[in-house]
C-alpha cells in the first residue's frame, strides 16, 4: 500500500555494515522495533482521521512475528490483517479509506452504466491516513531502532 522512507538511517546502516551486523538477531530485533513504531503510528492516524466504526480494522493493524527475506533483503509487512466481523478484508477497507472512491454519481460512473444511478453519494473521500502515518513514523522508528542498536553495542 504505502512505502516507508526515512532519512537518518544511512548512518546507522553504515555502522552496522562496518561491524558486519546487517543481518542476524540484532537486525531482526531492530526491524521488529521499527515495525512496532510504524504500527502505532498507523493506529494513531486512523483514530485521528476518525476511521473507527467497529474498530475491527484499527485493531487488526499488525505484522508477522518474524521478518522475511525478499530478494536478499530482510523486510516486514505492516498492514491491517484478516477480515472484520462482516467478512470484509481489513486491508481492503484501509486501501479504500486511504485513496477514496470515485463515487456513484460521477459523470464517468454514469457513462459506464449508461444510466442515472438512483443511489446517493459522491463516493468515499481520500484521507491519505496511511501516508500521514508513514510520514509521522520516521522519528519513532529511528528512536526504536537506535535504542536496539545502542543496547547491542553496550553488550
Amino acid at each position: 500500500m504505502a512505502r516507508f522512507d526515512t532519512t537518518g538511517l544511512d548512518e546507522l546502516l553504515a555502522d552496522m555494515k562496518r561491524l558486519g551486523e546487517l543481518s542476524g538477531d540484532t537486525a531482526d530485533k531492530m526491524l521488529m522495533a521499527g515495525a512496532e513504531a510504524v504500527k502505532e503510528e498507523w493506529r494513531k492516524s486512523a483514530e485521528k482521521h476518525r476511521l473507527r466504526d467497529t474498530g475491527d480494522m484499527i485493531e487488526s493493524i499488525g505484522f508477522p512475528r518474524q521478518p522475511k527475506t525478499a530478494g536478499g533483503i530482510r523486510t516486514i509487512d505492516i498492514y491491517p490483517q484478516g477480515k472484520d466481523r462482516k467478512g470484509v478484508r481489513n486491508a481492503e477497507k484501509a486501501f479504500i479509506l486511504n485513496y477514496g472512491t470515485q463515487g456513484t454519481n460521477s459523470d464517468n460512473a454514469r457513462r459506464k452504466r449508461g444510466k442515472v444511478d438512483k443511489r446517493k453519494g459522491a463516493g468515499i473521500p481520500a484521507t491519505h491516513w496511511v501516508d500521514d502515518a508513514d510520514k509521522a513514523s520516521g522519528e519513532p522508528v529511528m528512536e526504536a531502532m537506535g535504542k536496539i542498536w545502542d543496547e547491542h553495542l553496550k553488550g
